[in-house]
């Protein structure tokens, strides 16, 4: 898809949506500075009409008829704003500003730490909210991408080939972190390597985070922490919205989103990204590509319903089909699964479907849905991997308040259904295919007790009933205490955690390369127990207000799952650890804003992640012990011109070595990927975005022999093995080494510029 293409796409689509809309109130809620506030409330209180402005500030009041009406707006933190609208035969465009109130504070609305929607402030739970403009001040093609600068999350590669990688949360690995979309759990199993590609950035209203488990409300998976993607409302979408963007390096990102209405009970909104690079570059020099090709297109349809008594209910859908290989610069097609030029070639196609319908009733009960498919069809060199796996989810929750008491009651039940062609799904016998059918019921209750206005405390249980490990039980506790002003808050965390292991479905390592795959006993489920202790001020200091968030945390794993690289250079051995594991650590969120237009967001985290076995203490793979990450961002609000700097900063990490002879480096140095940009306001509807990525030209070949073991005998056609399967030095080979891409800590692509485009239209 081309740029003329874009553009003309673009323009149609636009004069088409012009047609729609009849008497509406639509514009932004924005700050005395000018800032888009999120998650404000926007009414006619006469008319029942309400809507929550959206990342960037914008609302949309639909349906409304012709007269004088009272127009309210709030949200946590600032006062509250009253206006007299006259709608006569046209659309009102009306900008709303809200004066802060120093008393409370800036406060988002968050719902992953109890699954309702509460103020930032008053969630027993400590979670953090990134909005959509967050991202724009580094623009990426994914999800994935997009999280390098948070602090304690880290994008960690798996593969220096395919750049398949998953999410890591304070040094703990990607099968920790729940990914959900909209609270459910979608992204999972099968996709948990290959399923945050491809969610349209344009239809995000903000990304919610919390760090330590929450399996009490998730159940397996949210071990070390999870990652909730809200998708926008379609009420408060803009009618059209296009996001394009090329790089230096031949990538081209493309974002569209429009909504909708049919009838007057209904609004949708639909998204397609686009993502493609087919440029192939070796910087390095090994033969092998050093960044993955990739053609990608993802669809995604949301319907909101209007219902009595404003009433929830709410569907979408998304699909996805990508194309990826990387590999020796000769490889093409016609060499996909066979062993005469290396290449991995990855055909990913998945479909979701979730939503929240509440039930017709007095009390508050919400049934929770979604369902998805993920079909992979893989070749690593000459070694397939064929996979299916199916996931329905459905959940009831139920809602009360007593008195002190806010109860929250659910019942959940989980089937999954997982095939492919390794011998995880082989019978005992090992004679015909078995596929794995897993059932996961499950119940939770959990209690937030208001003991005074300062104390609060939060009681959760969870049983579940795995149809092959038994029966799981998670509990946990939540304290939280803040001052009368609410600019100091203290929240104390303990609970307990699980997870059922898939290796093939979760760890890229296991099929890429020439290892062979071990499994040393039946691998039993992981189970940790987490204590978090949080403390947040808000300092207000005439017109700058200054805010951080502070975390101490520590993480004991029993019955860990190790991937064992080092014991033998030919196989990954997987078991289960007989000692145990410690995650621990300090970090520090630091957020600024000046009256000048100066914004500075900058975070830091200390942490040690290890286990410890027959009294030996082994530094985990790939976990660094210092990270910080910054955001800072200055407008020209007179040229509306506004300038971004990114970064982020690695310390050490312990590094896959094939042999005691392997001249590379068990550790990794100190690097830091950093990133420029310029963004130019061209009106109200239209931006222009460029800069520069990674300013450093950071690589992680440098200062290294080679980044892949043997890239010239990728299939290990010239290495001699001994009688105990180690390979031998020899003069061709004189470290001893087997073809191995599992050497990987940072991104293969060096700087590159880039120029975007932004268009919106309400």
């Amino acid at each position: 898809m081309n740029i003329s293409i874009i553009l003309t796409f673009t323009i149609l689509l636009t004069t088409v949506l012009s047609a729609f809309g009849q008497y509406k109130i639509s514009g932004t809620v924005q700050d005395e500075k000018g800032e888009p506030l999120t998650a404000a409330s926007v009414s006619i209180p006469k008319l029942g009409l309400f809507t929550l402005s959206d990342s960037e500030g914008g609302f949309i009041l639909n349906n409304i008829p012709k007269g004088k009406w009272s127009l309210e707006a709030g949200v946590v933190g600032y006062g509250k704003y009253l206006a007299e609208i006259d709608i006569d035969s046209t659309d009102v465009q009306k900008n709303i500003m809200l004066t802060p109130n120093h008393n409370t504070g800036l406060n988002e609305v968050v719902v992953s730490g109890t699954l309702k929607e509460v103020s930032k402030t008053e969630s027993p739970v400590p979670v953090e909210v990134y909005t959509a403009n967050f991202f724009k001040a580094n623009p990426t093609p994914s999800i994935f991408d997009a999280l390098q600068n948070i602090n304690g999350v880290k994008p960690q590669l798996n593969c220096n080939i395919c750049n398949t990688g998953d999410i890591h949360i304070n040094g703990l690995e990607g099968p920790y972190t729940m990914i959900l979309i909209d609270g459910m759990p979608i992204v999972s199993g099968l996709s948990t390597v290959y399923g945050l590609s491809g969610i349209p950035q344009s239809l995000i209203d903000r990304v919610e985070i919390v760090k330590g488990p929450a399996s009490t409300l998730y159940g397996s998976e949210a071990v070390g922490g999870l990652i909730n993607v809200i998708t926008k409302r379609p009420g408060n979408a803009p009618r059209f919205s296009a996001d394009a963007f090329v790089t230096g390096w031949g990538e081209a990102n493309t974002d569209l989103g429009a909504r909708f209405g049919v009838g007057k009970k209904a609004d949708a909104l639909f998204g397609i990204n686009y993502f493609n690079y087919q440029n192939p570059f070796d910087k390095n020099g090994d033969n092998f590509t050093d960044v993955t090709l990739q053609n990608r297109v993802s669809v995604f349809n949301k319907w909101s319903i209007d219902r009595s008594e404003n009433r929830e209910f709410s569907m979408a859908a998304r699909y996805v089909y990508e194309d990826r290989w990387g590999g020796e610069m000769n490889w093409s097609s016609k060499y996909r699964g066979g062993g005469e030029v290396y290449g991995e070639s990855i055909y990913t196609s998945r479909w979701e479907t979730f939503g929240t319908y509440q039930l017709p009733m007095k009390e508050r009960v919400l049934f929770q849905f979604s369902a998805n498919g993920h079909k992979q069809n893989s070749a690593y060199g000459d070694t397939w991997y064929l996979a299916d796996q199916y996931v329905g989810y459905g959940q009831l929750n139920w809602f009360k308040t007593m008195g002190r008491h806010d109860l929250l009651t659910g019942l959940t039940y989980r089937y999954t259904y997982y095939d492919d062609n390794t011998y995880a799904t082989t019978s005992a016998n090992g004679l015909h295919n078995e596929p794995t059918h897993t059932h996961l019921p499950g119940v939770f209750m959990q209690d937030e007790i208001v003991l005074n206005p300062n104390n609060k405390l939060l009681l959760g249980l969870r049983y579940d009933y795995n149809s092959i490990h038994g029966s799981i039980f998670t509990p946990r506790v939540n304290y939280k205490w803040n001052s009368n002003d609410k600019n100091n808050i203290i929240r104390l965390s303990f609970g307990n955690g699980y997870r059922v292991a898939n290796v093939f479905t979760e760890d890229h390592a296991a099929l890429t390369g020439a290892r062979e795959v071990v499994f040393a006993n039946n691998l039993d489920p992981e189970t940790s127990w987490n204590g978090n202790l949080n403390f947040v001020k808000k300092i207000v200091a005439g017109t700058t207000f200054v805010g951080l968030d502070a975390t101490a945390f520590y993480t004991h794993f029993s019955n860990k799952i190790i991937a064992d690289y080092e014991t033998d250079p030919n196989k990954i051995i997987y078991d289960n650890l007989s000692g145990y594991a410690i995650s621990k650590g300090l970090s520090l969120n630091m957020d600024v804003a000046f009256q000048n237009g100066l914004k500075i967001l900058a975070g830091a985290t200390a942490m040690d992640v290890y286990d410890k076995e027959g009294g030996v203490k082994t530094r985990q793979l790939f976990a660094e012990k210092f990270t910080g990450t910054w955001n800072i961002s200055y407008t020209l609000k007179p040229i509306g011109l506004t300038l971004d700097y990114t970064g982020n900063v690695y310390s050490p990490m312990r590094l896959p070595l094939l042999s005691k002879t392997d001249p590379r480096s068990e550790y990794s140095p100190w690097w830091s990927i950093q990133n420029i940009q310029l963004t130019k306001s061209l009106g109200q509807k239209m931006e222009i975005y460029g800069g520069i990525k990674n300013l450093l030209n950071w690589t992680p070949n440098k200062g290294t022999p080679f980044i892949i073991s043997r890239a010239h005998d990728p299939f290990d056609k010239n290495v001699q093995f001994d009688a105990n399967g180690q390979a031998m030095a020899t003069p061709e080979n004189p470290y001893g080494l087997t073809f191995d891409p599992n050497y990987v800590y940072a991104p293969n692509q060096g700087i590159r510029g880039f120029l975007g485009l932004r268009y919106r239209l309400f």
